[in-house]
């Protein structure tokens, strides 16, 4: 019977020579003085250590990657990711599973993308370690990750994409008021002769190799975030306008199936790009009842395009953000039907392609006086060699000098041969052209859209929130950030899936991005994950003590910002749950 719990004592041992000291606590036991714990505080200098704040010199460091790493694996819980992935594709408890190695690749995707054979080594250098404990180099090599990527058909992924933006629209209560669509095309090196891959063609690349074969890809974005929707890869031949009406049917169905809706509710807009425009695209969308938000080529609508920027019916802006903006509204039949248009001018714009003109102006200039200086030359006799252009082949040349906007507008040229029958060159700039395009075409945008009841502004903002797509480009593109490359796929099936876990990608750094935007830091993409990559873990480990089996240790962030601590209690990533990665 324990009778008196507080006798407590400082003991002295001495072992083999040395002494050590224990702090323990005695009570009456059944009659007798009993210990009842015992704790080991070291030898003297420990004690001495421990009282003057220092301690044994560390035996070395190791730091792994945690702000970026913890952000982007609470975003993937939170999606399910894996779970949604293993619905659809279980397979017996042998190692990790299908949604497990989706969900490694999708996270590499979104921090530093890398091929499948140095992920491990990327891994080991991150806190995802902890999440992916069953992780080892022969569990992530490269054939590994093959033999589950093949296990996803294209069907497959559809449906599980569904599954996952489904409930992403429902935990985070995105609205879908408006949607915006854009494509791109992203180039491949995979071989000309290769038959295994149809999708990957040869076309009109928009990072100009156009001589390699390309992929092109379609997607559907909120248009208050980054949050993408719905995506599509085909063929890289294929011309945006034709794929047009394609991608909005899928999407009509992807609504419906995903998330019991339809567009034909009232609250969903579509806004896309000129490049799309189309009688018929917009027959579709009409039969589809499809609100709308577009624009319209200025030469599409001459009239409009000419009036002058200084015309009467101009109304500035009131909203913010379009201090610079003035507009007006009318309506005309475009495309089959009568149609709302609202000219824009921006003084920013106007700014802007008015020094690009300059540019234009006098690069043409340069090289039209280079090629005018070698056919005088050549009249002269100080050129002899070669063969001696043409009339039609000097035009050519011109022609493709001045294939800028509005070049052939502004600089008139002759060409005539001389009485050596040598073809001279002469050029001037007509000023008049340059003051009318100042006074008409520049600085102009034209917005289409059947949405009557909205405002100018609101109208104006909803068109502008197309960034937010082309934003996603330039990232995914991005050799820093991007998450799309290296593409070492050569397959239809293999290039599906990399585009699958790209768009997870996406996602999860959509998500991350748009808490820190509600939560009021106005913060682009690019520096989020750079302030976040720049958090630490840091494990410091001492040497060990005698008989124990592992090293002392103590775990730290590094060093953080202001800014950098609101990021992580916003996006709940909390250091204090910190546990060793062993």
């Amino acid at each position: 019977m324990l009778t008196r719990p507080d006798m407590e004592r400082l003991e002295k041992k001495r072992i083999n020579g040395h002494t050590y000291y224990y702090y323990s606590q005695w009570a009456w036991v059944g009659g007798r003085c009993r210990r009842l714990w015992q704790k080991y505080l070291g030898k003297p200098q420990d004690i001495l250590y421990a009282v003057e704040g220092s301690g044994p010199t560390p035996t070395y460091a190791e730091v792994f990657h945690f702000g970026l790493s913890e952000t982007l694996a609470n975003e993937c819980r939170r999606a399910q990711i894996i779970d949604k992935v293993d619905a659809h594709c279980p397979k017996r408890q042998q190692g990790m599973s299908v949604g497990t190695y989706l969900a490694i690749a999708a996270l590499n995707r979104a921090i530093a993308p890398l091929s499948k054979s140095a992920i491990f080594q990327w891994l080991a250098t991150t806190t995802l370690r902890r999440h992916f404990p069953s992780t080892s180099k022969t569990t992530l090599a490269s054939q590994r990750f093959w033999d589950h990527m093949e296990r996803l058909d294209c069907d497959m992924t559809r449906m599980i994409w569904k599954d996952i933006i489904g409930d992403v629209i429902a935990r985070e209560a995105l609205t879908l008021d408006a949607v915006c669509y854009d494509g791109t095309n992203f180039y491949t090196f995979i071989d000309t002769f290769n038959a295994r891959c149809d999708i990957a063609k040869r076309g009109k690349n928009k990072q100009g190799r156009s001589n390699l074969r390309q992929v092109n890809y379609a997607l559907f974005c909120h248009a208050d975030s980054q949050v993408p929707l719905y995506y599509a890869l085909y063929d890289g031949n294929r011309h945006d306008s034709k794929q047009f009406p394609q991608m909005i049917a899928n999407f009509h169905a992807f609504l419906r199936d995903a998330f019991g809706a339809t567009p034909q509710s009232p609250q969903l807009t579509l806004i896309f790009d000129k490049g799309n425009n189309s009688k018929e695209n917009f027959g579709l969308i009409d039969t589809l009842k499809l609100h709308y938000v577009g624009s319209m080529k200025l030469s599409e609508v001459k009239d409009l395009a000419t009036i002058s920027n200084q015309d009467a019916r101009w109304m500035p802006c009131q909203t913010l953000g379009l201090e610079t903006t003035k507009c007006f509204r009318v309506t005309q039949t475009v495309y089959g039907k009568s149609r709302t248009l609202i000219v824009t001018y921006n003084a920013n714009l106007f700014q802007t392609q008015y020094l690009t003109l300059q540019k234009d102006i006098t690069k043409a200039m340069t090289e039209l006086g280079t090629l005018r200086q070698r056919l005088q030359d050549r009249a002269r006799g100080l050129i002899t060699g070669g063969q001696c252009p043409t009339v039609n082949s000097l035009t050519k040349q011109c022609q493709s000098i001045l294939s800028r906007p509005y070049m052939k507008q502004i600089i008139r040229y002759t060409v005539e041969k001389d009485n050596r029958d040598i073809p001279q060159l002469e050029y001037d700039i007509d000023h008049d052209v340059i003051k009318q395009l100042s006074d008409t075409y520049l600085g102009k945008n034209l917005i289409i859209t059947d949405r009557e009841q909205w405002g100018n502004d609101q109208t104006i903002l909803a068109y502008r929130s197309q960034f937010h797509i082309e934003n996603v480009f330039k990232e995914m593109k991005d050799r820093d950030i991007g998450s799309w490359w290296p593409l070492y796929h050569w397959t239809d099936q293999k290039i599906n899936v990399h585009s699958f876990y790209c768009t997870i990608a996406v996602l999860l750094r959509a998500l991350a991005h748009r808490r820190v935007k509600q939560a009021g830091i106005d913060i682009s993409m690019k520096r989020l994950l750079a302030e976040l990559d720049e958090i630490k873990e840091v494990i410091v480990l001492y040497p060990k003590k005698r008989g124990a089996k592992t090293s002392p240790q103590h775990t730290v962030l590094s060093k953080t910002s202001e800014l950098q601590q609101s990021l992580l209690s916003i996006l709940d990533v909390k250091p204090e749950e910190i546990a060793s990665l062993g």
